[in-house]
């Protein structure tokens, strides 16, 4: 007898459904898992044999195959168990055949209790598509499952319960859908920030309209700390957004326990060891890396120089394109990367290259040797550029009441929503990732506008895309001072912080 169990599998950050069939025949013991599966599917007999027994029932002796169709695409993970075992005792007449509707995913321990398994919020939106009504997830992943709207989710504990639930003997509750708890952001204040005007001005214009920027100045200046305190101005996830975050944390399995759903944007800040792997993704089992990790939030590179050149340079093409692609013999896979880069660098190897004290003890050429390791066409890439001065010892002495997060974020959220409207719901979603069309209708230049890029383009030596970042810019700009129309004073605030001084020497 055969039988056939739906399931669902992962293929990057996709989920797509799988029959899992089981089949008894007469012949000698055996049990077979095929259809291209890894080792952890295949090991998924020993789990399924143990959960079968300590749950009271008898393991059928007889050959077992079970096959994972389609055959032809590979099968990761321990979310098979539980469908092989639903499909086990479903052909030896121990439980109830489930309906062509259900859908089973969740990894078995010996004991039959069902643990979690990552990438679930995927595999639930699958099943949705696919036209399943009902799915069957391990009792820690019934939360995420619900997010996938459209869809009974059940959450199990035991192999025993969801026996008694299939038999008619003992219903399961369907969870309810989760519902994020508003709450406002919590963590550093820029409150606290003593002086520093014109960067804090720089991160609100970045966090208004999606930019990037990069922070430049001596040890102890305060660009880590005004980066810590980033993610207190950035605006509100929209749920597609928070979506595409959640999918990506949960097939890593990075997603917390408590929070299904990822509310505040990610923020990650990947060490300056770290590898181009570990920085945009791939492995001998692809995993998304710490720039998809970070995808519709920040991705914060203290300490830039110190970076490996190769793994700087392979962020080139994902902050341009706002996705990764991973080529594989079986495939290519495709993560998400649309994020907001933040850099903080020293300005020399000692830090004090230009600092009026003079004990920076640097030569010009070891300066130019340590600058040199941050490329042109990655600087291009960023969109604001902005000198950290280290503050005197009367800025530092007085205590001045600095202006909250809140205020900032309330003209940060206005701005974005001026966004939404302008580029409608199948546009841009900040300025930051206007298209060619979009720019040439939202960021015309009057006639002193187009004077005063001329003069920047000339002495800048600005490149075809650092011209069109400088637009984006004044757009964000305008934006936050509510403005329908670039104005010169919004370009030329634009332009100011487009290149630090320490980079000039380059």
């Amino acid at each position: 007898m055969v039988v056939t169990v739906n399931s669902a599998g992962l293929y990057g950050v996709e989920g797509y459904p799988v029959q899992v069939e089981c089949s008894l025949q007469r012949g000698m013991p055996a049990f077979d898992v095929v259809g291209l599966a890894d080792t952890a599917v295949k090991e998924a007999r020993e789990r399924v044999r143990s959960a079968i027994r300590d749950s009271g029932f008898e393991f059928p002796v007889c050959r077992i195959t079970a096959n994972l169709a389609p055959a032809d695409r590979r099968k990761e993970g321990t979310v098979y168990d539980l469908p092989i075992l639903v499909g086990l005792l479903s052909a030896a007449g121990t439980l109830s055949p489930p309906t062509k509707t259900s859908a089973f995913l969740g990894e078995l321990s010996l004991s039959g209790r069902l643990r979690p398994v990552r990438g679930v919020l995927p595999m639930a939106v699958a099943a949705q598509r696919a036209g399943f009504t009902d799915l069957f997830v391990p009792a820690e992943n019934a939360a995420e499952a619900t997010l996938a709207e459209g869809l009974n989710v059940y959450g199990v504990h035991t192999v025993r319960e969801l026996a008694l639930h299939l038999n008619g003997e003992r219903e399961i509750e369907p969870s309810p859908p989760w519902q994020a708890e508003s709450a406002p952001p919590t963590g550093p204040d820029f409150a606290d920030v003593k002086g520093q005007e014109n960067v804090k001005r720089a991160l609100e214009i970045a966090a208004a309209g999606g930019h990037n920027i990069l922070m430049a100045g001596p040890p102890g200046a305060g660009k880590s700390m005004l980066t810590k305190r980033l993610p207190s101005i950035l605006p509100e996830m929209a749920r597609t957004e928070a979506l595409e975050a959640t999918a990506l944390h949960s097939v890593s399995g990075q997603l917390p326990p408590d929070q299904p759903l990822l509310t505040a944007r990610p923020f990650r800040a990947p060490h300056h060891t770290v590898s181009s792997i570990g920085l945009v993704g791939g492995g001998k089992v692809p995993r998304p890396g710490e720039v998809s990790l970070a995808h519709n939030g920040v991705l914060f590179l203290d300490e830039l120089p110190e970076f490996r050149r190769d793994a700087l340079e392979v962020l080139r093409q994902p902050l341009e394109d706002g996705q990764v692609q991973i080529s594989r013999v079986s495939g290519t896979m495709v993560y998400p990367s649309r994020v907001m880069l933040v850099c903080a660098m020293n300005p020399c190897k000692c830090g004090w290259y230009g600092h009026p004290s003079g004990r920076c003890t640097c030569s010009y050429k070891s300066v130019q040797q340590y600058l040199s390791r941050l490329s042109a066409p990655l600087l291009d890439r960023i969109d604001l550029q902005v000198d950290v001065q280290a503050l005197e010892f009367e800025e530092l002495s007085r205590r001045p009441a600095g202006e909250p997060s809140a205020v900032i974020r309330a003209r940060v959220n206005a701005a974005r929503v001026r966004q939404t409207a302008r580029y409608g719901p199948d546009g841009a979603d900040c300025n930051a990732h206007m298209s060619q069309q979009e720019m040439t209708r939202y960021c015309a230049l009057d006639q002193e506008g187009e004077a005063i890029m001329r003069a920047a383009f000339d002495r800048l030596g600005l490149t075809a895309r650092s011209y069109d970042k400088l637009l984006r810019v004044a757009r964000t700009i305008a934006d936050l001072d509510g403005e329908e129309k670039i104005s010169a004073s919004h370009l030329a605030e634009a332009i100011q912080y487009r290149s630090a001084s320490c980079l000039r020497q380059m």
